[in-house]
């Protein structure tokens, strides 16, 4: 209880803090979506020309995100740590967005905190070129008014999930502690085009499918290219209803390159310490090494990823859905997984700073077609409270279990309990 009363003690004055002191006044970047709560169910930034270049801009931001977590864990052999309520290791982000020139925008992350590693670390960057005034002044400005460029190495745009998960320490737009079980987010470096136009949205992108880059060649080294892309439609019909709906691809052919899509997140997953085994725990693995535990990655090399989004927005409901299916070829074994996932959310009030909602994910299939099927299913429950527009407060019930065709510790696995956490973005 002292613990508990630590933590709201230290959100009151975290909440208190933010209009004072991270608030001070920040310049506004063309075609960009601001880390505070006018960022939320943003996705693919807008092409409305709304602000004038008047010279070189910088913006520097963070992210801070804490969090008390009440989680117990067993499973069938009985061979789980027995995990304690306390507060977790705090993440942050340092955030660089560079206004470089009339419709050229640089953005740079980096992790100060994360659960992979001890020191800070780039997560990735890129540039964002909506406009070729570089070139010359008007150039192919017809072209420009719909298209929007991206290079760099950061998260590729494959489906819609990425927007709303938790990056590291940006938990503003997610209204969950956790991300999703199969969590498809990586960081490659890469060349994406986006067209936007009356509501049609298309994006083609190639990555080289690598997260740790080199020019070393081996025998096992093949290098292939990873293409993605996205089509859907997205439109605010009145004040009231909006609807978008996507579908993406992921394609890779390499043996060396492409399984990084549902691993690639090396911040971690955002429930500590679980499914660690006594063994594992004597043997010297903790929760930097065991930092994606509670996720599930088929680790498929030559593989294809196809992501299904829906989201819909009547007044303060709020829905938003995946699904998702990963395969890898006939030589690797044919195996393949589907993942679902159900969100309901509901904001409170005109301003909409109180929401509750719940999350049903799931995941099933075989690593080949010759193998058992596995399942494992995870509900959330929560709400939060943004206390300002840079500051939100999370309460989440997490039930995670293993229900089908797994052994060793995952077994009849589960963990459940309660996480809290406040985050401030800006």
């Amino acid at each position: 209880m002292k613990t508990l009363n630590k933590f709201f003690g230290i959100l009151i004055v975290l909440g208190l803090s933010a209009t004072s002191t991270l608030m001070a006044q920040q310049p506004d970047l063309q075609f960009y979506r601001t880390n505070d709560v006018k960022g939320r169910n943003v996705f693919e930034t807008t092409k409305a020309d709304t602000i004038p270049f008047d010279g070189l801009k910088v913006r520097v931001g963070g992210d801070f995100a804490i969090e008390f977590q009440g989680i117990n864990q067993t499973n069938s052999l009985d061979s789980l740590l027995d995990l304690g309520t306390n507060l977790n290791l705090p993440t942050a982000n340092l955030n660089l967005d560079v206004q470089l020139s009339d419709g050229m925008r640089m953005h740079l992350r980096t992790y100060l905190s994360a659960r992979h590693h001890n020191e800070s670390w780039v997560k990735g960057g890129y540039i964002q070129i909506d406009k070729l005034d570089f070139i010359k002044p008007g150039f192919a400005a017809e072209i420009m008014k719909v298209v929007t460029f991206r290079v760099g190495l950061d998260e590729i745009n494959f489906g819609d999930a990425h927007f709303r998960r938790t990056d590291n320490a940006r938990a503003i737009f997610n209204p969950f502690v956790g991300n999703y079980i199969m969590d498809s987010f990586t960081t490659e470096a890469f060349i994406e085009a986006n067209a936007q136009s009356n509501g049609f949205i298309g994006v083609l992108g190639i990555s080289n499918g690598k997260l740790n880059q080199s020019v070393v060649v081996t025998p096992t080294t093949d290098n292939k290219i990873s293409f993605y892309g996205k089509v859907g439609y997205d439109k605010q019909f009145n004040d009231d209803l909006r609807f978008r709906l996507t579908g993406s691809w992921y394609m890779n052919s390499g043996l060396s390159t492409g399984s990084y899509l549902y691993g690639g997140d090396r911040a971690g997953d955002r429930y500590y310490n679980t499914l660690i085994s006594l063994a594992e725990a004597a043997s010297g693995v903790n929760a930097t090494s065991a930092f994606a535990n509670a996720r599930f990655n088929p680790r498929f090399k030559q593989m294809t990823a196809i992501q299904i989004n829906p989201f819909l927005k009547y007044q303060g409901l709020e829905l938003f859905g995946i699904y998702e299916i990963v395969s890898n070829s006939e030589d690797q074994g044919s195996g393949s997984y589907t993942q679902t996932a159900i969100e309901a959310i509901y904001r409170i009030g005109a301003a909409e700073k109180v929401f509750l909602g719940g999350r049903y994910n799931s995941v099933n299939g075989k690593a080949t077609d010759a193998a058992t099927t596995q399942k494992l299913n995870r509900i959330n429950l929560g709400g939060g409270w943004f206390m300002t527009d840079n500051v939100v407060a999370k309460l989440e019930y997490v039930n995670q279990q293993y229900t089908e065709g797994w052994t060793g510790k995952y077994n009849d696995a589960e963990f459940k309990g309660i996480m809290i956490e406040a985050a401030i973005s800006f």
